[in-house]
């Protein structure tokens, strides 16, 4: 049995250990929430890891396509760029399947033959770690351009209401010949 049909085999037990592992990157009491809610109207936040992890993992096993790897792992980053993660928090939790998947076949992996599979898995997950960091910078400019934007429009209305901001008018200035 090649590592793509070990995977599929134990798909759900790795991918559930995954989420195990976002959700601990959050508080202890958010975690349990995270955890417990099933619900996704009360858990949208769990509800796009839980989903987007299965989808990602499925990408990952088969013919990785990296469009719809983005979209699936775009909401999750997303979230962790609004909540204020440092960038290594924010993309941390990707490596973890390397050891899950490595626990789950670790007698597949005693066969040489099988070393290539699980380094090509490797370099997948390597990948996904750096188009996670990608969104996330992508996020945290978006955040920051908003941010200044707001401050900017602030500034803007305060000069407005003290007076000190004039219409430009659209007909050139009559100078005075006097003033000349």
């Amino acid at each position: 049995m090649g590592l793509k049909e070990l995977l599929e085999k134990n798909k759900s037990a790795i991918v559930k250990k995954w989420i195990d592992v976002v959700f601990s990157t959050y508080a202890v009491d958010t975690s349990q929430f995270l955890k417990s809610q099933t619900d996704p109207f009360a858990n949208p936040v769990g509800n796009a890891v839980s989903e987007g992890l299965h989808s990602i993992f499925d990408e990952l096993i088969s013919d990785t396509d990296w469009k719809k790897i983005r979209l699936f792992l775009d909401p999750i980053i997303r979230v962790r760029a609004i909540q204020n993660f440092t960038p290594s928090q924010a993309v941390v939790f990707i490596l973890p399947v390397k050891t899950i998947v490595r626990e789950k076949v670790k007698k597949h992996l005693e066969k040489d033959g099988e070393q290539k599979e699980i380094r090509v898995f490797d370099e997948k997950v390597d990948q996904l770690l750096f188009l996670a960091f990608d969104i996330y910078v992508e996020c945290r400019e978006q955040i920051y351009s908003l941010k200044a934007n707001e401050e900017k429009n602030k500034v803007y209305k305060a000069f407005k209401r003290a007076g000190l901001i004039a219409e430009i008018s659209e007909e050139p200035p009559v100078l005075n010949k006097s003033t000349i």
